[in-house]
């Protein structure tokens, strides 16, 4: 596999939940720590560095301020070293319910309190010292295990999951994070939540819920018997396995989940390299070989394309594309063109990726609508008999749908998406989430929400969830693992200060930039 960031553990980030459901703070002035906020925000997000010297000590890093959590002799608690010293090394001693208990290393007292009374100096742990984990990344993501090195997949005819793939290639290898209660369920792609015998079943019930725990920056996931899901006999099907005590077949790693993507071209075929190393449009199904995973440059925003066959998108002489390439370099990266409802690709030489008549790809337009390349009817022509002449424009236009995304969830600069209580708008800065569901026709998306109802923009340009008929979006991929989404009027959705979502922005950047 290549190491271009295709394959990217995810750096555990998390909040701290106390007793009283506030999370842990670090604030900017005097570098004070408090467990006031009753949201997950940036304030409110840690990350845990294992401590190099000896035993098992680790450090707590403010992901806001860079700085690191540290209590002194005397209890008090302040995030305020840029480098971490003695005083920042701590012990995480799990509990049975799953909630941490803080050590000091250094002076053997635990960290707790309420609100902005927060001191390290109880000599034993009562429920004002526990802290719940709430992870603070993008829920969606592939599940890996640590033991097997092999990712977990929907199995749809056997009814389970199973760590048994090469690749997370595919729909079927996303998997989606729910917490609720202080505790995680896993979400497979067709909706349906993984329990513990490795069943899965349609309602997130007692055995389909786990206490999430970190050990060495892995992820274990405990049932409520206090056992470890794993992957289980031959075909490594995911279910809770005998062990008590989290050991490698009982850790998971989280990866970075790239949007995958099918390409429709003029003549209303896929892209695809079934037949070889040229992409070509000439297939009628939506498959591996059809499939690509989307990778943008975060410094450029250009775009490269890999197969399932192990090769990216490479511009090659004469202008021909070809699925061949193993590393990331010029000719591979690609400059997206957002044309409504299609996308235009340039190539590196300055072209645009167009059709050639014999269906492969090539960058030989220089503008999207020229026709040299385009089929001439008459003899000798290989333009089949019920295929009509490609109109202007359309020849380096392609429809791109995203496949590994049925169920969506969008978080912005503020928290995630979620329905607001009591109304049909939309909040923009919850630290809880709702998963919306995704369907697509000609270019644009559907989206739809709690009881079925499809968003619609309503007056002043205010998003409503509960729609009988569905309303189109246009989905714009700007920028690394971030999305813009366009209403009919052409305005952009957006988050905001009143925490609602609206379709008012004018440009793809800042808070109408979405998560996914």
């Amino acid at each position: 596999m290549p190491t271009n960031g295709l394959h990217r553990v995810l750096r555990i980030q998390f909040g701290l939940l106390n007793d009283a459901d506030r999370y842990l703070t670090a604030e900017r002035f005097g570098f004070k720590v408090n467990a006031s906020a009753p949201s997950l925000k940036r304030k409110q997000i840690w990350a845990l560095e294992p401590d190099p010297g000896p035993g098992a000590a680790v450090r707590l890093r403010s992901s806001h301020l860079g700085r690191y959590l540290a209590a002194e002799e005397d209890g008090r608690v302040s995030c305020e070293a840029e480098r971490p010293g003695r005083d920042c090394r701590f012990l995480v001693l799990p509990q049975p319910d799953g909630r941490w208990a803080l050590r000091s290393e250094p002076h053997g007292r635990f960290f707790g309190g309420t609100e902005d009374r927060l001191a390290c100096f109880a000599t034993a742990v009562s429920p004002a010292e526990l802290w719940a984990v709430h992870l603070a990344m993008h829920p969606q993501a592939h599940l890996l295990s640590v033991s097997r090195r092999r990712y977990a997949h929907l199995c749809p005819h056997e009814g389970e999951m199973a760590a048994d793939s090469d690749a997370p290639w595919g729909v079927d290898a996303l998997v989606t994070l729910i917490f609720q209660n202080r505790q995680y369920c896993l979400k497979s792609c067709d909706s349906r939540y993984l329990r513990s015998d490795g069943r899965l079943v349609w309602e997130p019930e007692a055995r389909a819920r786990y206490t999430l725990e970190l050990k060495a920056g892995r992820l274990a996931f405990k049932d409520c018997d206090g056992r470890y899901l794993a992957p289980v006999g031959p075909a490594g099907t995911l279910r809770a396995g005998r062990n008590m005590r989290p050991g490698k077949d009982e850790l998971f790693d989280l990866e970075e989940s790239h949007p995958q993507v099918v390409l429709l071209a003029a003549n209303h075929r896929y892209l695809s390299v079934r037949q070889g190393v040229n992409v070509s449009a000439n297939q009628d199904e939506e498959l591996d070989h059809e499939t690509f995973l989307m990778q943008i440059d975060q410094e450029t925003k250009k775009c490269t394309f890999y197969s399932s066959t192990g090769g990216y998108w490479t511009l090659v002489t004469h202008g021909g594309i070809q699925a061949t390439a193993t590393e990331v370099s010029a000719n591979t990266m690609f400059e997206m063109e957002w044309r409504g409802r299609r996308v235009a690709l340039k190539a590196s030489n300055g072209r645009y990726v167009c059709m050639k008549k014999n269906g492969q790809l090539a960058a030989i337009s220089d503008f999207v609508g020229e026709k040299p390349h385009r089929p001439r009817p008459g003899r000798g022509s290989r333009v089949a008999a019920d295929q009509p002449p490609l109109p202007p424009g359309e020849g380096e236009e392609f429809v791109l749908k995203l496949i590994n995304r049925p169920l969506l969830v969008l978080r912005g600069l503020d928290g995630f998406v979620c329905h607001r209580r009591g109304s049909n708008q939309l909040d923009t800065n919850r630290s809880v989430y709702d998963v919306f569901h995704l369907s697509f026709s000609d270019g644009a998306y559907q989206i739809r929400g709690r009881g079925g109802g499809f968003w619609y923009t309503g007056s002043h340009g205010s998003v409503c969830s509960d729609g009988e008929r569905a309303e189109d979006f246009l989905f714009e991929f700007r920028e690394r693992g971030r999305l813009a989404i366009r209403a009919r009027s052409g305005k952009y959705l957006r988050g905001g200060a009143s925490g609602l979502l609206r379709a008012d922005a004018d440009a793809p950047a800042g808070v109408a930039l979405w998560e996914y």
